[in-house]
């Protein structure tokens, strides 16, 4: 038997997720993370079509959008690779969401409550929690102007062992991350969600139609991790060429390693914000493991 194709893809999780024929999901996965005081209990789920021509463009967005019985607009995106950009590039869509809702000369009182989830497979925040909830607040007595904006960042990396699986929103994080563990198995048993979750993913692993669509669309996303990987290989180099410039104007070679070694602080530091790993870091800038740790500190 072939192994399950992985959930986390956005291809795949918005064919799971983002399915007209499975809404039972995606409300079961909204209540969980919204956690509303009245459930939901209908979505009317939009932007379905998956042709061949969005999986093949790496520039897609294969999000999920719906509308729900509590009269709120909800976008759901998943990402892989941090791009460095998740905060603003989430804020600009949900100011798309929330003014295309209105035609010239309409009522603002026809606004809807706009809601984004941007599910992680990195650490992004500096925040501990796995999941992280952010809405507009006066910054000296922290009242809420209103719950009209509201953006959630989960972070798959930062679900702790041993969380409590009994919160629905635990479970969908370890279905997303590995929907083959004994924590999932155990959860199909008692939750016809995960089970209708479950079912989907592995109908879809063994469809070889499915599965070439999703190695087109895991070439594609490879391209764009290289891409933004050369990217930051530059980046870093060029910090580095900066540092010895700054050095050769002091005339000394100390000052060559202390520009350089200045720079490469500062490109840590930028990284350590990005939830980059230490080794990776130490690798990247040619700091020692101990000064990383030092800084993350």
């Amino acid at each position: 038997m072939r192994g399950l194709l992985d959930p986390k893809m956005d291809f795949v999780f918005k064919n799971i997720f983002g399915s007209e024929k499975h809404p039972n999901i995606l409300i079961s996965f909204l209540n969980a993370t919204l956690k509303p005081k009245d459930l939901i209990t209908e979505v009317e789920i939009k932007n379905t079509d998956l042709n061949k021509g969005y999986i093949e463009d790496k520039f897609s967005r294969l999000d999920v959008k719906a509308t729900t019985s509590n009269n709120e607009i909800i976008n759901i995106e998943i990402q892989l690779k941090n791009e460095y950009n998740m905060i603003k590039r989430s804020l600009y869509y949900w100011s798309k969401l929330y003014s295309e809702q209105l035609n010239e000369g309409e009522d603002y009182s026809l606004l809807k409550r706009t809601i984004c989830i941007n599910i992680l497979n990195f650490k992004y925040l500096k925040t501990r929690m796995f999941h992280s909830v952010y809405r507009m607040k006066e910054i000296h007595t922290n009242e809420e102007l209103s719950d009209i904006q509201e953006i959630h960042f989960i972070e798959i990396p930062k679900l702790e062992d041993g969380s409590d699986e009994k919160d629905m929103l635990v479970a969908w994080i370890e279905f997303l991350k590995n929907p083959e563990s004994e924590k999932v198995r155990s959860l199909e048993m008692s939750v016809d969600e995960i089970r209708e979750a479950k079912d989907e993913l592995i109908k879809m692993s063994n469809d070889d139609t499915q599965r070439e669509l999703y190695e087109m669309r895991a070439k594609t996303l490879r391209d764009k991790i290289s891409a933004l990987n050369e990217a930051e290989r530059k980046g870093i180099k060029k910090g580095r060429e900066e540092g010895r410039k700054e050095g050769r104007k002091e005339g000394r070679k100390e000052g060559i390693e202390e520009g350089e070694k200045n720079k490469a602080i500062e490109i840590a530091k930028s990284l350590i914000n990005l939830g980059l790993d230490k080794e990776s870091i130490a690798k990247s800038t040619g700091l020692d493991l101990c000064e990383v740790e030092k800084l993350m500190n």
